[in-house]
């Protein structure tokens, strides 16, 4: 399909594309990538009177080491996250989540920012920064603001940011037993189920744990009847084993489509949170 007519608009500072925004008066969209935006445009799930180029706006993409914490900026892209040292070395699951996104020219062109603005129910990024308990930073023409993950995510394709708003970074402490772990879609590659675990580990004990889930419903989640059953609890099989029995069992919601049924996906999610449970422990270890 065509999508309907519109006004394309070059932003060349992080400044002129807010102002071009608030201009739209909340009839205006961004593209980086495009790899969310234009196929909802083609089939006219989405309508933006202007569009606003963001691709080469300065300062928006890479990752940095910023004392503790990590910071990834908006632009990055899929690519770039997936084949970063830094991530490698030091939070591992990310690099995971990137690796798995789409096809080759899906990681090249499509961005972080771009992902998790757009936040399909099936997105890969959500789950890792939420079990991160990452934050996400939005500036817009009163400053920046940050947004806790866990507030971030509001419901199908729903999240906070406000219409004069741009995502430009995301930031965390990065966890080395951290995974993830997803049976993904033969096509598209998006995740059917997806799960994000991290891990903190002290003498053998499980000092802190989040699990998260995205794919199975319709909107991403932290699984948290399995980070009460891990904690203070030995990082032993048995625990991970016992802890993963009952992941599904506070998940409402469940997707059905023409990829997997509610009862499928409800039956995997316990399978994925093990995996990436049991990862994530080799790592803490």
């Amino acid at each position: 399909m065509i999508p309907t007519a519109f006004q394309y608009e070059r932003a060349t500072s992080l400044e002129d594309a807010i102002a071009k925004l608030k201009m739209a008066n909340g009839a205006g969209k961004l593209i980086a990538g495009g790899h969310s935006l234009v196929p909802l445009m083609k089939l006219r799930l989405s309508e933006p009177t202007v569009l606003i180029d963001i691709a080469r706006v300065p300062g928006l993409a890479g990752v940095s080491q910023v004392g503790d914490a990590i910071e990834i900026g908006a632009m990055t892209t899929h690519h770039d996250v997936a084949t970063s040292g830094v991530l490698r070395d030091c939070c591992p699951a990310v690099v995971e989540t990137a690796a798995v996104i789409g096809d080759p020219q899906v990681r090249n062109r499509g961005t972080l920012g771009g992902s998790l603005a757009h936040a399909d129910p099936a997105a890969d990024y959500p789950a890792v920064i939420l079990a991160l308990d990452a934050s996400v930073h939005l500036t817009g023409p009163q400053g920046t603001r940050e947004v806790r993950a866990k507030d971030f995510f509001q419901g199908v394709f729903t999240v906070d940011v406000g219409a004069d708003e741009i995502l430009s970074k995301v930031t965390f402490n990065p966890v080395r037993g951290s995974a993830y772990a997803k049976l993904h879609q033969r096509a598209s590659r998006f995740a059917i189920v997806g799960v994000a675990a991290t891990l903190e580990v002290d003498g053998g004990v499980i000092k802190e744990a989040r699990v998260a889930l995205t794919g199975a419903a319709s909107c991403p989640s932290r699984l948290t009847n399995v980070e009460v059953a891990l904690k203070d609890q030995p990082a032993s099989s048995e625990v991970i084993t016992s802890a993963a029995a009952a992941a599904a069992e506070t998940v409402e919601d469940i997707n059905s489509d023409i990829h997997a049924s509610a009862e499928y996906r409800r039956a995997m999610i316990p399978v994925f949170v093990k995996r990436a449970l049991e990862s994530a422990a080799k790592r803490a270890a």
